[in-house]
């Protein structure tokens, strides 16, 4: 296994800097981008015994051995990476997302990060798929909500007259990362409560109002230890599940027209680890020429020979709530024997009321009911 690239020169340190690796960001006010900037640092094996200094200090700041989201610089030779600067306007390469310090310690040390977790060399193609499938679908909403990006154009929603059903501010990972700016003291082996009267993790009350830098360093060292569990649950989701599910996703969409002559069912074998084969069906079909061919998409429960089986309408993209074409309507919201006798197949157990799922007792009843929702 050849070993990755080599990380760019260190920054020249003032005297008073010490060689132990120091990783520096900002004080204050805290965020879901340099929380996570300053994790994925730690997963390299030069930064993974690193401490974190916060501070505005450009003194301070010079010490560092690296610097995230503070300082006004981003440049890769000295290891500077501020993205708050007038000037700054980097993407990563094909996206139009500004980044923000997140993105930008995954620009240029992703590769080694998955090559530090997964062992995949940088060179290889499997590193490559992962540096851009985690940036996608995991980074780029930090960089976007960093730097104030909406998901949708704000002023074509209202031209357009959509309005949100609900609130989903507190829903997100940066909503609650927000929230550990404000959390009760979490001290190790203190005793009491807080100021305000909520009780932590053996928490004393604090000895002032407000919070002290070291109990704001406290609270930042816990949303970057959030942030970062959900990182490191992506990664080895994606490295464990998802990218060998790509090889697998391939040979059922080689077989499809064995079920159906239009190719609009695929059976997806049973692997314990699972296989999210939604991405990479799209994939696949716009390799092939084949987009938007596959309707639905059949998977067992379980791995025994008497498993229920699961009959999955395909969604017009990934994640999204419609479908190509939903199980029929007047399937949905039915069960059992009711529904056997409404679709005319035996062994149906139920069908989502919205229409994207279904189940039968058996692969043979799974098949019908697909091969008899593809042609209503």
């Amino acid at each position: 296994m050849s070993t990755p690239e080599p990380l760019p020169k260190r920054a020249k340190m003032s005297s008073t800097a010490t060689s132990a690796p120091i990783i520096g960001t900002h004080n204050g006010h805290f965020h879901a981008d340099e929380a996570l900037a300053t994790f994925l640092l730690k997963l390299l094996p030069e930064y993974s015994q690193a401490s974190t200094v916060r501070t505005r200090d450009p003194e301070v700041l010079k010490t560092c051995t690296i610097v995230v989201d503070v300082g006004g610089v981003h440049d890769n030779e000295l290891r500077r990476y501020d993205h708050h600067q007038r000037e700054f306007t980097a993407t990563f390469p094909g996206k139009p997302t500004k980044l923000s310090s997140a993105g930008l310690v995954w620009m240029h040390y992703g590769k080694q990060i998955v090559h530090s977790v997964t062992g995949l060399t940088v060179e290889e193609a499997d590193n490559e798929l992962l540096y851009q499938k985690i940036y996608e679908d995991f980074i780029e909403a930090f960089d976007a909500n960093d730097n104030g990006i909406a998901l949708y154009d704000p002023t074509a929603l209202r031209k357009a007259g959509i309005e949100k059903t609900y609130s989903d501010k507190g829903f997100s990972i940066a909503g609650v990362v927000n929230r550990y700016n404000y959390a009760p003291s979490a001290r190790e082996g203190g005793e009491g409560a807080t100021a305000n009267g909520t009780t932590t993790s053996g928490a004393p009350a604090p000895a002032k109002e407000g919070k002290s830098q070291d109990e704001e360093d406290r609270r930042f060292a816990r949303a970057s230890a959030f942030v970062g569990e959900q990182f490191s649950l992506e990664l080895h989701d994606r490295f464990n599940s998802w990218l060998p599910a790509r090889a697998v996703v391939k040979e059922a969409f080689a077989k499809r027209k064995e079920y159906d002559p239009q190719g609009r069912i695929i059976v997806i074998p049973y692997r314990a680890e699972g296989v999210p084969w939604s991405d990479h069906l799209n994939a696949v079909e716009a390799e092939q020429g084949a987009e938007g061919q596959v309707l639905y998409a059949l998977f067992a429960e379980n791995g025994e020979a008497n498993s229920k089986w699961r009959i999955r309408a395909v969604s017009l993209e990934p994640g999204s709530f419609e479908n190509r074409k939903g199980l029929p309507e007047k399937w949905r919201g039915v069960r059992d024997q009711e529904l056997s006798e409404v679709s005319g197949v035996p062994g149906c157990v139920f069908v989502h009321a919205s229409g994207f799922i279904g189940g039968n007792a058996t692969y043979e009843g799974a098949m019908e009911m697909a091969r008899k929702a593809a042609e209503m």
